[in-house]
């Protein structure tokens, strides 16, 4: 059965809508818009998803499910993209999968890949894939912290790509596709959304202050 998908991701400064359909066989990009922009995950992320609609030629009620990225990220972007998945997938009673956001750079690779993003502070966000599978991470840590054994093939945000040994491929930043790819089970509940921050925000308690 076909089924017509949205797709949003704000986990980097790409913020992603797609529209895509899948069916038996394989998912097809009917639509698409991308705003490279890091500040502008709120004001970008609806229009670009009324944008994908258009160039789908399909409505809000064509849709049957929702897939988001849930990071690793920064806070602000990830509540953005996760908040208004939750909200369409409630006003239109669809389910919502959250996925990480690097398998929609690596499930798309039919390789050996190491995937990283920017987490800013000098560290990177990385995982690793095998023909498309995440087989370690995510996680965060300053690129001599990662585990490079065996890497050859480096994907994601070309100035953090660039400071590790390998080729460096694309995409960039995750594709509606391969967040399409990442959902395993499309017969299950999906699990509830759970972004992955990776380490603690920046703000402490009182107590952790010592002012307590």
């Amino acid at each position: 059965m076909t089924a017509v998908v949205l797709v949003i991701d704000t986990a980097t400064p790409a913020v992603t809508a797609g529209i895509v359909s899948r069916g038996a066989g394989d998912a097809v990009l009917l639509g698409e818009r991308v705003t490279v922009d890091p500040r502008a995950h709120a004001e970008r992320l609806t229009p670009n998803v009324l944008g994908a609609l258009a160039d789908a030629q399909l409505s809000m009620s064509d849709l049957g499910a929702v897939v988001v990225g849930c990071g690793p990220g920064p806070f602000t972007g990830l509540r953005v993209g996760m908040a208004t998945a939750a909200a369409y997938g409630h006003a239109l009673s669809i389910p919502v999968f959250g996925v990480c956001s690097l398998d929609g750079i690596g499930a798309q690779i039919s390789r050996d890949v190491l995937v990283v993003t920017d987490a800013r502070r000098k560290e990177v966000y990385w995982a690793r894939y095998r023909d498309g599978l995440r087989v370690d991470g995510p996680d965060v840590a300053a690129p001599a912290d990662v585990p490079i054994d065996g890497v050859t093939t480096v994907a994601g945000t070309p100035a953090q790509a660039a400071l590790f040994p390998g080729e460096v491929i694309g995409p960039e930043y995750p594709s509606s596709l391969g967040l399409v790819a990442a959902v395993r089970d499309w017969d299950s509940e999906p699990e509830p959304l759970v972004p992955l921050y990776l380490r603690r925000p920046d703000a402490k308690t009182l107590a952790e202050r010592g002012l307590a």
